[in-house]
């Protein structure tokens, strides 16, 4: 796999259960982009929540992930297609795909080669599609425990690549001639203990662990509960979504 760097595998089926999912009006915009819905490329598609969602709008999908832990998680579908490979190297066919998706993942991949791949894949018209979403806003109480976490606890525990999310990959090179995208929010209702399972498929939270020998929560958890209420009610929480989508110039 090359310089694959896999933060992934080790927790791949809280991530999936945990996850918070994208906003529905976010695939039928690109879907509206292209041409043509033949095939859609979920790159790096981890349990393969990008390629469910594009399903309903292409004949086929294929969801792809150099990581085999999160591909055996990925929930099946009658339309996905699911490949063990490197997005920087895949079986594609020429000018065969319509649209390209990368969902908060852009920043883990060799960009040379895969901007490569995706420049010899992707059909003349066809999109390609990335975005990625840091850290969600609850209520400011909440907010600031959060940010204790990401920022003090864990935060010596984030991979370099982690500040290509805080800048919602503007920084990020980009070599398409870009697409003016809306803007997309995703939304849950979760209660105490769902936001904590999620907090647990960070990468930083899970490298904390190994490096240290417990949990990181458990910092926090006393001062969520003084805030939060009854564990069992239900918070809204949201994430600012950061997309860029373009085509081949």
């Amino acid at each position: 796999m090359g310089g694959f760097k896999d933060h992934f595998s080790g927790h791949a089926a809280k991530y999936a259960q945990f996850r918070p999912h994208y906003p529905s009006g976010l695939f039928a915009c690109l879907a509206s982009l292209v041409s043509s819905r033949e095939l859609a490329w979920d790159a790096a598609t981890g349990n393969g929540q990008g390629a469910l969602d594009l399903a309903p709008y292409f004949e086929r999908v294929v969801g792809s992930d150099a990581s085999s832990a999160q591909i055996k998680n990925a929930m099946p579908h009658p339309k996905v297609t699911y490949r063990v490979e490197p997005a920087e190297a895949t079986k594609f066919e020429p000018q065969s795909v319509d649209l390209i998706s990368v969902a908060q993942a852009l920043h883990w991949l060799d960009l040379p080669k895969f901007y490569a791949e995706v420049k010899r894949v992707l059909k003349p018209e066809g999109v390609i599609a990335v975005w990625c979403y840091n850290l969600f806003r609850a209520a400011p109480d909440i907010d600031n425990i959060v940010l204790h976490f990401y920022r003090d606890l864990v935060g010596p525990h984030w991979p370099p690549e982690r500040a290509h999310i805080e800048t919602g990959y503007r920084h990020l090179e980009f070599p398409f001639a870009e697409i003016n995208a809306p803007l997309f929010v995703m939304e849950v209702e979760w209660d105490m203990h769902e936001l904590l399972g999620y907090l647990g498929t960070w990468s930083a939270t899970q490298r904390y662990i190994k490096a240290e020998g417990h949990d990181p929560r458990r910092h926090i958890v006393g001062r969520l509960e003084s805030v939060w209420g009854s564990p069992q009610a239900k918070r809204r929480i949201q994430w600012p979504l950061h997309l860029r989508a373009g085509k081949i110039t």
